[in-house]
């Protein structure tokens, strides 16, 4: 069962002789329990078409499902529900409020789901347990690694069970040993039944994922999957 598809999808940016297609007619379509690792030089789109996966772009044409919706006939608050209950996101850097502690952080995107108040403490204690922070629920993020920054934005990212998990050069910021942390709370998720799709610039980032899609000139030239 498909999660994600685009059909057909560019994106073009300024106009006349300053137009820039950073999408070309992409087609590419995410199942049910994948973990795919998206690669590709700066500028081959691999950014745009994650932007459009998680709805914070709209295609110029073609067509974007997401567990059936049709994406791009959604008004903003339309596509900002969507987002919220479908979707979780991990980035590079963060994003976490530093003046909030980590289990606050975590409760976040419950409120914007309408979870009760009397739920949503015990729900987000649950999660920081399940990427090993039990210990520092109530620790603001400057009293925080880098490393454990990262768990409280997954856990976050997790927090209201979506169908995609979107995952931006999330271990760009981390040194090796948090790297492969992190990873393997990836593959412990993804055992889990969450459908992963990452992009990185790192070999033995992507070695982890079940497949790689390779992007050049906004397009897909090449799906390998690894054994």
């Amino acid at each position: 069962m498909a999660v994600a598809k685009l059909t057909n999808v560019s994106k073009v940016y300024g106009q006349g002789d300053l137009v820039v297609k950073a999408l070309d007619k992409l087609n590419l379509e995410v199942r049910k329990g994948d973990y795919l690792a998206v690669m590709g030089a700066s500028g081959s789109g691999k950014s745009t078409a994650m932007n459009i996966l998680g709805c914070l772009d709209r295609p110029t044409s073609g067509k974007y499902e997401l567990n059936g919706n049709a994406v791009e006939k959604l008004n903003d608050d339309e596509l900002a529900d969507l987002r919220n209950k479908e979707l979780g996101f991990v980035f590079q850097q963060f994003h976490l409020l530093q003046e909030i502690t980590a289990i606050e952080n975590v409760m976040l995107p419950m409120i914007y789901a309408c979870v009760p108040s009397n739920e949503r403490r015990n729900i987000a204690e649950q999660a920081l347990v399940k990427v090993g922070l039990a210990e520092r629920i109530n620790n603001l993020p400057n009293q925080l690694s880098g490393g454990q920054q990262q768990r409280v934005a997954i856990a976050r990212a997790i927090i209201n069970r979506p169908s995609l998990l979107l995952a931006d050069e999330p271990t760009g910021a981390l040194d090796s040993t948090t790297t492969n942390d992190v990873l393997n709370l990836f593959d412990e998720l993804h055992a889990q039944g969450i459908t992963l799709v990452l992009v990185t610039h790192e070999d033995n980032v992507a070695k982890r994922a079940k497949k790689i899609v390779r992007f050049k000139d906004g397009q897909i030239v090449d799906i390998s999957i690894n054994i």
